[in-house]
């Protein structure tokens, strides 16, 4: 199906024109009917298949139908729209795509987030607001201080649902949505689905309508392939660079575990001059967006990130992500791999499994469904007796050295 058979307003067709979308994918051609019919939803399907479109069309194209009939002055920090999500990436990136198929619209878009100015932020709340992007915690803080006034929100999408409950965001969320009109119309978007993101659309949805692309609920894109290798935690540093040498990958997105792997593995790349970077909770917000920027313009090769980044990083044509370490919540693979495989294209997600990380590997394939392909690269595996002989053989000549040493000193 076809954009242009929605019968949008004009300049919605002419802003999806200039993004350069023709055919739509399945969750945006069930989504935006749907919605538009002001309908409340319940919508899962994977990452990377066009969610942010599927929610955000729909919304405009209401605000477009039924313009409020109040004075510029009385909407002064009181959005018509309300998206919440859970990280300020995911913020950033929502504020740029919508402002994209809004940017022939008379509509002001505003995003508020956690490290951003507060005072940049209330400046353009201030000078109105039509369709409001925010996190919970900054958005509260607003409230707080008078900033912005939700009872006139008529459209409230909650995005990443299911990430927003793993950051234990959803206390705040129910007391944002209490401050709505009761009669607001409500979207909640998920990659994955559980039975805490069930309780809460029962909880904020009113006769709502479920939409699953597919019929097994947490199913990865058939896009990317999935491998493991199985590497001694000490070991995951050499086998990636092994790997990196091999393929001569183009560009890689790396997952860690720890702001401290990351920084490793970055100090490691760039001992080989390898052009690398990190986007991870320890730095500033600024070193965050500019590692990220650079990535999605190829100035890097290797972009090594933690969580924060597993949501809503779009970048175009990535082919590779690696699982230095599995994460903790199974759900979170959905969402890291989704990185790669995105509008149709191949992907390939490749993770480093040690011993103690066999349970999550079977947590895993519990929730995508499938067997994970196993790759054994001679010399990497775990509890390899080459690795081990020569683990004991570095043993024994640092002993031999240390001994000599000291009978150096006893001599003299």
């Amino acid at each position: 199906m076809i954009f242009s058979s929605l019968d949008l307003a004009p300049e919605l067709q002419k802003a999806i024109d200039a993004c350069g979308y023709k055919t739509m994918t399945p969750i945006q051609e069930k989504a935006i009917i749907a919605a538009r019919r002001g309908t409340d939803l319940l919508a899962c399907a994977q990452t990377g298949t066009g969610k942010t479109a599927a929610f955000a069309l729909p919304v405009l194209q209401q605000m477009v139908d039924k313009p409020r009939k109040v004075s510029v002055q009385e909407s002064l920090g009181k959005p018509q729209a309300l998206i919440l999500t859970p990280t300020r990436e995911l913020a950033e990136q929502l504020a740029t795509t919508i402002g994209g198929y809004a940017q022939f619209l008379s509509l002001n878009i505003v995003s508020a987030y956690g490290g951003g100015k507060m005072s940049a932020q209330t400046s353009k709340l201030h000078a109105g607001v039509d369709l409001l992007i925010a996190t919970p915690g900054r958005l509260l803080e607003h409230i707080d201080q008078c900033n912005v006034d939700l009872s006139a929100v008529e459209y409230v999408v909650l995005d990443e649902a299911d990430r927003m409950l793993d950051m234990g965001f959803v206390s705040d969320v129910q007391v944002l949505l209490n401050r709505t009109s009761s009669k607001r119309q409500t979207l909640l978007f998920s990659a994955t689905l559980s039975p805490s993101i069930n309780e809460l659309a029962h909880k904020v949805l009113n006769k709502h309508q479920e939409i699953r692309i597919n019929k097994k609920i947490n199913v990865t894109a058939e896009t990317v392939e999935h491998v493991i290798y199985s590497v001694e935690e000490s070991r995951k540093i050499d086998l990636f660079m092994d790997l990196l040498a091999e393929h001569n990958w183009y560009q890689v997105l790396v997952f860690t575990s720890t702001t401290h792997q990351a920084d490793k593995l970055l100090k490691r790349l760039r001992e080989k001059n390898v052009d690398a970077d990190v986007c991870h909770g320890d730095k500033r917000q600024n070193a965050r967006r500019r590692a990220l920027m650079n990535f999605k313009e190829g100035k890097v090769q290797v972009l090594i990130a933690t969580e924060v980044a597993a949501r809503g990083l779009d970048i175009q044509g990535l082919e590779y992500v690696v699982n230095y370490n599995l994460p903790y919540l199974a759900e979170d693979y959905v969402h890291r791999i989704g990185r790669t495989g995105r509008a149709g294209q191949k992907g390939h997600a490749i993770s480093f499994v040690s011993r103690e990380e066999e349970r999550s590997v079977d947590a895993i394939q519990r929730l995508i469904g499938s067997k994970i392909q196993r790759i054994h690269r001679h010399g990497f595996e775990v509890g390899n007796r080459d690795s081990l002989i020569g683990k004991i053989e570095r043993q024994k000549r640092s002993g031999r050295k240390n001994k000599t040493s000291a009978t150096k000193i006893e001599k003299k």
